[in-house]
């Protein structure tokens, strides 16, 4: 074996709908793939000492706005101080003052800052990302910010989703008709070869329903995956529509109504939970036990951005899920693993499996609690990521 984790405490394996708990076992790798797991020990070239510590698939971030350029920390303030956002955006700041920056940032300032935020993430554990444009808003920008995403993929798991639809850019303010026909046809054929997903915004202030359903028709036709910012601040109808085009995934969902479950439960569509925007800009909660005894599965992200939700932990957001949302312990553990893979398109990631992929984390609960799924969620800041593996290869600690 190339890798041997000996003595793991505690395993958990996700399923679709449990995590199955594996006591003081040994796990071998090789050539990048789980060779073994179990009680007999393998010979390995390097061998890890697993004794009070917990293993799970590498965790995976659903939903993130990885590249940006500029700083929002300034609009922080002064939401505290009781400027609503929807001023702040009227007044040029938001998403437009990040489109601003970023399209003045070339390739690799964008790329060097973007890298630097998934390595602390990756030392966190996460080894694969959803990564969207959106803070570009014009053909080349757009394409600019998916070939920064490509090369992140060079290094880490990525899953580059375009979001030309986060906005409109303000030459289109008065004219978003046009707008969207830039999307459908100028964004669309230069971006749709560097991306995986497509997703839209469809919010007041962002797209309508029925702009929105035109460009996932035409993102489909380009062999996109569909996605959908939904139901976020109001109830628009996007998250089944775009369920009933077969959307993979649709996110934040806070005012998402019974037949959006439904359409969603229908259509194998997850639910991407975004607790830390909830947090920010303190809204209300998705309908989790609606989703529940729906059987729509339920994936949890960071939604890593500059300004709504700066949040980098993704074991913190589902502490979040579990404290804001109403989310069960295992289903957060199934959300930043198992079922945020299925919200990525990934059939892998979030899985532990012999001959799959090596893609895993170990943690250290907090001093004094005990080797239990519970301890990874119940304490925010802990427990400590000592080791992430990629693709059977130790990335982080570095000097491994």
């Amino acid at each position: 074996m190339d890798i041997v984790i000996n003595n793991l405490s505690l395993l958990g394996i996700p399923h679709s709908d449990h995590i199955e708990r594996r006591r003081n076992i040994h796990i071998g790798i090789k050539d990048g793939k789980i060779a073994y797991i179990g009680k007999d020990l393998p010979h390995g070239k390097i061998n890890i000492n697993g004794v009070g510590s917990i293993g799970l698939p590498g965790l995976v971030d659903p939903h993130t706005h990885a590249i940006w350029g500029g700083s929002r920390a300034h609009e922080f303030s002064r939401r505290l101080s009781g400027t609503s956002y929807s001023q702040i955006l009227e007044e040029g700041g938001g998403i437009l003052s990040t489109v601003e920056k970023t399209r003045e940032k070339d390739f690799f300032a964008l790329h060097f800052h973007a890298q630097k935020r998934l390595h602390a993430m990756q030392k966190q554990g996460v080894t694969h990302f959803e990564i969207k444009s959106g803070y570009g808003l014009s053909p080349a920008a757009e394409h600019k910010l998916l070939s920064v995403a490509n090369k992140l993929g060079q290094r880490y798991h990525v899953v580059p989703t375009f979001l030309g639809a986060h906005t409109i850019p303000r030459e289109y303010r008065s004219n978003r008709s046009k707008y969207v026909e830039e999307i459908i046809k100028k964004q669309l054929p230069l971006c749709a070869p560097l991306a995986q997903c497509i997703d839209v915004y469809c919010d007041r202030g962002a797209f309508t329903l029925d702009e929105s359903i035109a460009i996932l028709k035409a993102g489909k036709k380009h062999g996109l995956k569909i996605k959908a910012h939904a139901e976020q601040n109001t109830h628009t109808g996007i998250a089944r529509a775009a369920a009933e085009l077969g959307a993979i995934s649709v996110e934040h969902l806070e005012y998402a109504q019974e037949n959006d479950i439904a359409a969603m439960k229908e259509n194998g569509t997850v639910a991407v939970l975004l607790p830390g925007a909830q947090l920010y800009l303190k809204d209300r909660s998705p309908p989790v036990q609606a989703l529940r005894e729906a059987g729509v599965p339920m994936a949890i992200g960071t939604d890593l951005n500059p300004g709504s939700s700066p949040v980098f932990q993704l074991m913190t957001c589902a502490t979040l899920a579990c404290i804001l949302q109403g989310v069960t312990i295992e289903e957060a553990i199934l959300g930043i693993t198992i079922h945020a893979g299925k919200a990525i398109g990934d059939p892998h990631a979030g899985k532990i499996q012999i001959d799959g992929p090596a893609n895993l984390a170990l943690f250290t609960p907090p001093p004094g609690d005990p080797v239990r799924l519970e301890s990874l969620v119940q304490s925010m800041g802990y427990p400590s990521c000592q080791m992430t593996i990629q693709s059977g290869k130790i990335v982080h600690p570095e000097f491994a």
